[in-house]
């Protein structure tokens, strides 16, 4: 018989369930301990007895979901299955549930904070093509080696505290299936609600968004949720369903994503080069934080800002780099799930290369990870780019055997690799659309070591990083401008999301979008003279339109931003996804949408770090603003599930 001391049934299935709770809990708190800096104001703000409520409701349904294994072989009614070994499958089943829990926050603790949200289900797609993932696993654990430890202490601790329960005795078979079918009887509906999140037929399956309603902005979802239930929960679940909130017609009065061809002007054959900076949000960038003392971390991108069109009030459409890619290049904002990673992804697609390669443009695209690498080559490929220069070219390009350019991790150095982009670019026959992804300032946070003495820490891991690939900016310029296809060339330089941040105002559900939208042409011609625009709103996915009208492009294509150069100022907009909630950007406001009604609305402008929720005090505003964006959200769904992303 099994060595441990055994336990009446009712009482071994409560203290194990029990114990469950508590690592899930204690799991939340260690969470918020890794990332204090970024959720210490949200416990303060909000109540605490919201915050444990929901919390509660989540970490049951995890409970339920990670402990089914286990309470079915516990409590199936079959006597011939107990014995020693049942005994200690059920035990091991109960200590895998608790593993899978554990690690999954754990993992969490360090990804968040770049995300912003919960993994789902679509996480292990988004690193499908990562050939290094086993490496930066392994890093990871290093670095955060007081997690691994914790870890393992939590998985060891339940795997001693487990009780387990009486088994079948001799001359009792009739108190033994009395007992588990009783036990079945009861637990299995409890189970159900649980899982479902309360009971009675009105209750709704919980989701991921049932977050929202327990704290007071969408950035402090995850305080209560966990991350086992975002997995499960997303488990072959479709991220886009059909809305119907207007007739055809009213839609396309309301907003449509089909651009329509330019005037009677010429098409302009003039070369685009889009750089998307990794993690280069707005925050690290001098020439947008004017009223900051200490010195800036891209003095080379601030003097370039002083000759370019540029927007004081300017977004991303998504938290993660493979959000960004379609948003810049494509126009395609994130909503739900990254688009990369949705059925939505097998659809026909375009872009600015799709479309530029119809006026015989030759397009190529650049990314110095490993080829494959976050299904950039496969997106590349779908929207339009003919050729992609990847590691794999570079290393047969220089004859480097990756030790000396590579980063050690994720990519070739961005210094090496933007002179690689440039000295290529001298070959391609123009015109040409090129596209340039860096990689340096990016997690573990590294720069050469040669730039060690003479590239300052700064004050967060990111910022040496950020300078380093300020200073490979300034170097590829520094060549560009000695190729004959340099002044005929719209450069368009963004990021493809914002990073770690030590500012309050780029920490809330607004300022973490903000990002850098930059247009350079070395002739300083119009559409694209220098000067910063503060009136106009611009986002990443107006880029494609804006270069596309820029050329005068005569061709219909679809794309869910704006042009930047004919949009009215008091036309324009943004909008992003936040934790199960949309956010749209007009004119003073940023308006949050739950879905089905407006949550939230703030003064962006003048209320910077988002204290007041104006939604109240505004309705006129609030109801044109949600009308707008329900618009926006009708026509993206029903383009997504009915393959409508380029012009018929």
């Amino acid at each position: 018989m099994y060595k441990k001391k055994e336990t009446k049934l009712p009482v071994a299935l409560v203290c194990n369930i029990a114990l469950a709770y508590i690592i899930l809990m204690l799991c939340r708190v260690i969470f918020l301990a890794v990332n204090s800096d970024l959720y210490a104001e949200s416990l303060a703000s909000n109540s605490i007895g919201e915050l444990l409520r929901g919390s509660l409701l989540f970490d049951t349904a995890a409970v339920c979901y990670l402990n089914i294994p286990y309470i079915l072989a516990l409590l199936l009614p079959l006597h011939l299955k107990e014995g020693a070994f049942t005994q200690k499958l059920t035990h091991i089943l109960y200590t895998v549930g608790i593993a899978v829990g554990v690690i999954a926050n754990f993992a969490d603790s360090v990804y968040v904070p770049f995300t912003g949200r919960r993994s789902t289900w679509s996480v292990f797609s988004e690193f499908s093509n990562e050939g290094n993932i086993a490496k930066i696993i392994g890093v990871e654990l290093v670095n955060h080696w007081y997690l691994t430890i914790g870890a393992l202490l939590i998985i060891w601790a339940s795997y001693k505290l487990y009780r387990p329960a009486k088994g079948y005795e001799k001359g009792k078979l009739k108190n033994y299936y009395i007992t588990h079918v009783a036990a079945l009887l009861v637990v299995a509906p409890l189970i159900i609600f649980g899982m479902r999140g309360g009971v009675g037929r009105h209750i709704r399956p919980i989701t991921i968004s049932n977050a929202n309603q327990y704290v007071n902005n969408p950035n402090e979802a995850v305080i209560v949720l966990n991350t086992p239930f975002s997995m499960i929960r997303t488990i072959s679940k479709s991220p886009f369903k059909e809305v119907k909130f207007f007739s055809q017609e009213e839609l396309e009065g309301i907003y449509s994503p089909l651009h329509a061809p330019a005037g009677d002007s010429l098409f302009t054959e003039k070369n685009v080069v889009v750089f998307i900076l990794e993690s280069f949000g707005k925050d690290y960038i001098g020439a947008f934080n004017p009223e900051r003392t200490t010195p800036s971390l891209t003095p080379f991108l601030d003097s370039l800002i002083s000759e370019s069109r540029t927007y004081a009030y300017s977004y991303g459409n998504g938290r993660k780099s493979i959000d960004g890619m379609p948003s810049v290049l494509s126009s395609i904002p994130m909503f739900v799930e990254p688009f990369f990673v949705t059925p939505a992804s097998l659809n026909s697609v375009s872009g600015i290369a799709g479309e530029l390669a119809k006026k015989r443009y030759n397009t190529a695209f650049f990314h110095g990870a490993p080829n494959g690498s976050m299904g950039f080559q496969a997106f590349a490929r779908t929207t339009g780019y003919q050729k992609y220069y990847g590691l794999d070219e570079f290393n047969a390009a220089k004859k480097d055997s990756g030790e000396e350019s590579f980063d050690g991790t994720w990519a070739i150095w961005d210094e090496p690799f933007f002179d690689y982009f440039a000295e290529t670019m001298e070959s391609i026959e123009e015109p040409f659309a090129t596209t340039m992804f860096s990689a340096s300032s990016h997690h573990p946070f590294r720069i050469p070591e040669k730039y060690s003495g003479t590239i300052a820490e700064g004050e967060l891991p990111i910022h040496k990083c950020v300078t380093y690939t300020d200073k490979a900016l300034r170097t590829f310029f520094e060549r560009a401008k000695k190729s004959e296809w340099y002044k005929n060339t719209l450069f368009v330089i963004t990021a493809d999301h914002s990073n770690q941040t030590n500012d309050e105002r780029y920490k809330n559900a607004s300022g973490q979008f903000e990002v850098p939208v930059i247009f350079f042409a070395p002739d300083k011609s119009e559409p694209f003279a220098p000067g910063i625009d503060s009136c106009t709103i611009a986002q990443q996915i107006d880029i494609m339109p804006t270069v596309l009208h820029g050329l005068n492009y005569d061709k219909e294509f679809v794309a869910f931003g704006k042009s930047l150069i004919d949009t009215p100022a008091d036309k324009s907009f943004a909008v992003n996804y936040n934790n199960n909630i949309y956010q749209y950007y007009k004119g003073e406001y940023m308006l949050q949408f739950d879905g089905n009604a407006a949550t939230a609305l703030y003064n962006v402008r003048e209320d910077k770090l988002l204290k007041e929720n104006v939604v109240e005090k505004l309705p006129a505003t609030v109801e044109q603003m949600e009308k707008e964006l329900k618009a926006i959200i009708q026509q993206y769904m029903h383009r997504m599930l009915n393959n409508k992303l380029v012009a018929e």
